[in-house]
């Protein structure tokens, strides 16, 4: 019987939404920078942090990430950060630009797919995603099973 317990994320990343390639098709992955404050730093290298239910949206000419929660840091009692806040992803105006402009199309969003550290600076992974149907998630999970039993077909047979 498998522990229960919190999933483990990637090696090197804080954060994974592993419910967003089950829900979206991702057509496009796009590096973006984050804005925090120091607290939400700290937070964020202990791994307190939670997307699944996060997206993100041009604003003005500029990204903001909706509906990330990254709690407060313990030792920083008085001076904490807001958990819920609105934060601001940098990017290149070109590339917003291209972002929002596909945006318009309608079915896609921005959701973030990772959040990760390179080097000392937070970065965030966003797909531009398409909803998927519910018979689109069927189909999905029936072509991944029968992947998998193909793989463990030809594992069998080499053995």
């Amino acid at each position: 019987m498998a522990k229960a317990g919190k999933k483990k994320v990637a090696p090197g990343d804080v954060a994974t939404n592993r419910q967003a390639r089950h829900r979206y098709e991702i057509v496009e992955k796009i590096e973006c920078g984050i804005e925090l404050q120091g607290t939400e730093v700290k937070a964020l290298r202990e791994g307190a942090v939670q997307i699944k239910d996060s997206y993100a949206q041009v604003w003005e000419g500029e990204m903001w990430l909706h509906n990330c929660h990254i709690s407060p840091y313990a030792p920083a009692a008085a001076n904490n950060h807001e958990p819920e806040r609105v934060r601001k992803l940098l990017a290149k105006r070109v590339e917003i630009q291209r972002l929002a402009g596909a945006l318009s199309q309608k079915g896609l969003t921005l959701v973030p797919l990772r959040i990760y550290f390179k080097g000392q600076h937070a970065k965030v992974e966003l797909g531009l995603a398409k909803g998927r149907d519910r018979f689109d998630k069927r189909q999905a999970i029936k072509e991944r099973e029968t992947k998998r039993d193909i793989d463990r077909a030809l594992r069998e047979a080499n053995r």
